[in-house]
């Protein structure tokens, strides 16, 4: 897709936004387990960031997801995964369908709140027993009047802890399990909700983690988006955005890796030379390069078809498997030209590689990647 003026300005604010706001505190918010993600929305709510793709007339820009992908490239150029996540939970996780589904009554109270920056959302899909397998989750939401009342867990739920609401996908009555959820917009502060301690995870640090518990929690049906017993498809629809932005995200992060690592292997020596002139390192570092540039054509040619209003699951679950694949590739191969240095803790590279692990797993598992891609082949096995 050929970049306007307009992408590139919005790509220099989200660029100065990350070395002023994000990468100077990124030891800081790994050392407390979080980043002060409402004083941090609040300032990108302010600049715009939040709402890019979202209705002008609940505070967004209004303009085609292409922008939006700009901006993920760019927000993927921090120091560390965990801040990139969280703000993909808000903008491409927890409100597409909001945007494209809700009410305005749901929207005016939520979503443009989400846009500016006053809230924080959470998505709630996965669960202990059922995290790729979205058919398989138990959390249900019993009609009761005008209500429903909620019972279940979420597990792995990024941003829980300081989340003011949840974009939760349940059960709304028995039968077909592909037509038997709905999402639902639940205040984290509503009574019967409790959220665990943050998760001691392997990556990721600086994001909160945790697991939610719902107990007879209560809310107006008037909170459900679009149609009920719809929600599974919507859902889908969502892991579209979230899966182009994941790919998206992984750009700029691997090839500033590749940057840094280029860098301390032209400083450091061995045997009397830099370490870059050895062949195996600059053609290594070179094939990286290449397929960085390869995983940018495959996400862009997704991001074509979505804004077109295609359907991009088959390319977007590419590029997602790619991207996973590839920051384990990038991190590991750029992580041995460091020595020991790139063993320690608190490395650039040691912080990506494990942070990029999580890449392969959430929003959807390689495995659920490839039989996705397999069905769309007409390669997967059918049922008997």
């Amino acid at each position: 897709m050929d970049l306007t003026q307009e992408h590139e300005a919005l790509r220099k604010t989200v660029r100065d936004f990350v070395d002023r706001e994000m990468d100077p505190f990124v030891e800081e918010w790994e050392s407390a387990g979080k980043a002060p993600l409402h004083s941090l929305f609040k300032k990108m709510g302010d600049l715009g960031l939040l709402g890019i793709h979202k209705p002008e007339a609940f505070g967004g820009s209004g303009l085609d997801y292409s922008y939006n992908l700009v901006f993920a490239e760019e927000i993927g150029r921090a120091y560390g995964g965990s801040l990139p996540m969280a703000i993909g939970v808000q903008t491409d996780m927890a409100t597409p369908a909001l945007a494209r589904f809700g009410s305005d009554e749901l929207k005016r109270d939520f979503l443009a709140p989400a846009i500016a920056g006053d809230m924080v959302a959470c998505i709630g899909v996965s669960e202990p027993g059922a995290g790729s397998d979205v058919a398989g989750l138990k959390t249900n939401a019993k009609s009761d009047g005008d209500d429903y009342v909620i019972n279940g867990s979420k597990m792995w739920i990024t941003n829980a802890t300081q989340g003011d609401w949840i974009c939760l996908l349940a059960n709304t009555s028995d039968g077909n399990v592909h037509a038997n959820k709905s999402l639902i917009i639940v205040p984290l502060d509503s009574p019967g909700i409790e959220i665990s301690k943050p998760l001691n995870k392997m990556g990721m640090r600086a994001s909160d983690t945790a697991q939610i518990f719902f107990d007879n929690v209560r809310v107006p049906k008037r909170n459900r988006i679009g149609e009920e017993n719809r929600g599974f498809a919507m859902q889908m629809m969502q892991f579209q955005e979230e899966r182009i932005y994941a790919a998206a995200g992984a750009l700029k992060g691997m090839e500033r890796i590749i940057q840094d690592t280029i860098q301390w292997c032209r400083e450091r020596h061995t045997f009397g030379q830099p370490v870059l002139n050895n062949q195996v390192v600059h053609f290594k570092l070179a094939e990286l390069q290449t397929e960085v540039e390869a995983l940018r054509a495959l996400t862009w040619k997704a991001c074509h078809q979505h804004v077109n209003g295609e359907d991009a699951t088959y390319l977007a679950s590419m590029a997602k498997l790619k991207s996973g694949r590839l920051w384990r590739e990038v991190t590991d191969g750029c992580l041995q030209y460091w020595g020991g240095m790139g063993f320690m803790w608190d490395n650039v590279v040691a912080r990506a590689y494990r942070d990029s692990r999580i890449l392969s797993i959430a929003g959807g598992s390689d495995e659920m990647m490839l039989g996705i891609i397999a069905k769309h082949m007409d390669i997967f096995p059918k049922r008997r």
